[in-house]
């Protein structure tokens, strides 16, 4: 019986070996692929990892690298997008993705909003949920060492000073949660889509004998608002609304 076990124990750690020299396998080929100059098959061993190690930042940036290299500008755009949604401060994902959107034909310019919602919009997406949790909890304790100073405090001064700033730590912290609650939210129920397709015609109704209403290209962002069957009512950043086939834009 001890032996069979043993036996088991060698198969188990073998096995486990070579399935993880196979993923930096995967991983190699695609960054040799790349170096190489042939970024679709790169493209399709970054997926690979994807498939088998789950997601991360970096693999998303390295696959939009690559699709962007081998002209997928939709594709492209997407990973970018994707690379930011797990972290908002990857500023080469971001970069790369300004440089991508100037590729994408439509202009669109967005629908203007108040530059005090626009603000704190930029501010909360700016971070992660769990940094602006962790954030909360940590200005949460410089309160509780406020309030020891203000309770224990020998000097008046002293009392006055700890009561101000831990009330103002206190709001902070207050904010920083609910960010982290709002970020959160986004991150979980996001609604934004790429158009993958070269070009495609808006509808007036989720039908193809629809009116026309306009076209988009390759790349463009835009903004689910519902589905019905095999068509999604999009919004894009002007304001304007129609009815797009499912197959021709992905969600981020």
């Amino acid at each position: 019986m001890k032996r069979i076990l043993i036996s088991f124990l060698l198969i188990t750690v073998g096995l486990t070996s070579v399935l993880a020299q196979q993923d930096t396998t995967n991983l190699q080929r695609a960054n040799a692929l790349y170096t190489q100059g042939e970024f679709r098959q790169a493209a399709d061993y970054y997926e690979r990892v994807l498939t088998d190690e789950g997601v991360a930042p970096e693999l998303y940036y390295n696959l939009g690298n690559a699709y962007f290299k081998a002209n997928e500008l939709g594709l492209s755009i997407l990973n970018y997008e994707r690379a930011l949604r797990l972290n908002p401060r990857f500023e080469d994902a971001r970069f790369n993705l300004k440089l991508a959107e100037t590729k994408v034909i439509d202009n669109i310019t967005a629908t203007e909003t108040f530059f005090v919602k626009r603000w704190i919009q930029n501010l909360i997406n700016r971070y992660t949920s769990n940094q602006w949790l962790y954030f909360s909890w940590g200005l949460f304790v410089l309160c509780l060492v406020g309030v020891l100073l203000f309770v224990f405090g020998k000097s008046r001064s002293l009392r006055k000073s700890s009561f101000t700033i831990t009330l103002v730590v206190l709001v902070i912290s207050a904010f920083s949660l609910v960010f982290s609650i709002v970020r959160k939210n986004h991150f979980q129920n996001h609604n934004d889509a790429i158009v993958m397709v070269g070009i495609i015609t808006v509808k007036s109704s989720p039908d193809r004998s629809g009116t026309d209403l306009f076209e988009l290209h390759e790349g463009t962002k835009v903004s689910i608002k519902s589905h019905l069957g095999e068509w999604s009512e999009i919004l894009i950043g002007d304001g304007r609304i129609g009815w797009v086939e499912n197959r021709q834009i992905e969600q981020i």
